[in-house]
């Protein structure tokens, strides 16, 4: 008897001595994740994304400090540092990647083809050589695209109703968007059936020549500009609008930040939200999940936005029919 005691003993003091190891080893259970961004840490609209990012985590159960670590990478605007920003999260050895831009994407697939990689908004993941297909991406990346077939189209028929009479309308890109150039494709078969010509506008990194663009732009006689929000072109928001006023150019946008910074229309998705559905696929990965099988996301619902102030400043007027429309109206 008191050697059966004696057994019980030893294994309940086995146990305890496993389970305080165990205990003060929490680190093995806590997910890392390495987030890379072209973009600054102060600027308002990444912030925002990552808000949306750690609540959609903390909804499924992932608290940042205790079961899940963020890794933050943030190349400020340089898109030279984002392969050595990919590189030294490598070296960290976190269990996957999430990215906001097609250009980080990118950077990190130089640097691993294994680690799991989940993109926020991608451009063209097709076009790009980022995936195989949007069903079955087939490697180590998916996440979610901002692209969809239809929207330059949508741009240019919105855009058209507000100037009736422009005959020659610009598309003013990020000349290394491998998504910005199959957009211009459907948007040339688009301007074609509303019979109107559109012509490229190209920007190129690192020093992309805004005044340059512009003379061309008046030389070619170009009424209306449309701008797809590719890294160069966002980062550069500010000084295209100011162009944009000063020679008095309608122009649509592709993301609610420009109308919402003074710009005059915007016909898009939500590009915040889609950070929230990213703490989906990081949570089907961690949960054993490959990459190679989850499907990527295309966007469904999208946000006319039209701003009347900047409307007056050029002295043009909405047509009530187009200002119906509108998702929100900036007064």
């Amino acid at each position: 008897m008191k050697k059966k005691i004696t057994v019980l003993a030893l294994c309940a003091l086995l146990f305890a001595l496993s389970y305080s190891a165990s205990a003060q080893q929490p680190a093995g259970n806590v997910a890392r994740i390495g987030f890379l961004t072209p973009n600054s840490a102060s600027d308002p609209l990444t912030m925002l994304r990552l808000d949306v990012l750690r609540q959609g985590l903390r909804d499924l159960g992932y608290v940042e400090g205790k079961n899940i670590t963020i890794e933050y990478r943030y190349a400020e605007e340089k898109f030279e540092r984002l392969s050595e920003l990919a590189e030294e999260l490598v070296r960290l050895k976190i269990d996957l990647f999430v990215v906001g831009t097609t250009r980080a994407a990118h950077s990190v697939r130089k640097v691993t083809t294994t680690i799991p990689i989940v993109i926020a908004t991608a451009g063209d993941p097709i076009g790009s050589g980022l995936v195989a297909s949007l069903a079955r991406p087939g490697g180590n990346v998916t996440g979610l695209t901002s692209i969809s077939p239809e929207l330059i189209g949508k741009r240019l028929e919105l855009l058209r109703e507000v100037v009736s009479k422009v005959s020659r309308f610009g598309y003013l890109i990020d000349a290394d968007s491998t998504g910005a150039k199959t957009l211009f494709k459907d948007g040339q078969l688009a301007a074609k059936a509303l019979g109107v010509q559109l012509q490229l506008i190209e920007l190129k990194t690192p020093n992309p020549d805004f005044d340059g663009a512009f003379r061309l732009i008046m030389k070619e006689r170009i009424g209306a500009l449309i701008t797809e929000s590719t890294g160069l072109i966002s980062f550069h928001r500010k000084r295209i609008l100011e162009l944009v006023g000063h020679h008095r150019i309608p122009t649509m946008s592709s993301e609610q930040e420009w109308p919402n910074a003074g710009g005059l229309m915007s016909y898009g998705a939500n590009l915040v939200e889609p950070y929230r559905r990213v703490a989906i696929y990081v949570d089907k990965i961690l949960k054993g999940a490959k990459p190679a099988d989850l499907p990527v996301e295309q966007p469904t619902k999208f946000e006319f936005i039209i701003n009347l102030k900047a409307a007056k400043q050029i002295g043009l007027t909405i047509p009530p029919n187009v200002l119906a429309r509108a998702d929100k109206v900036i007064r």
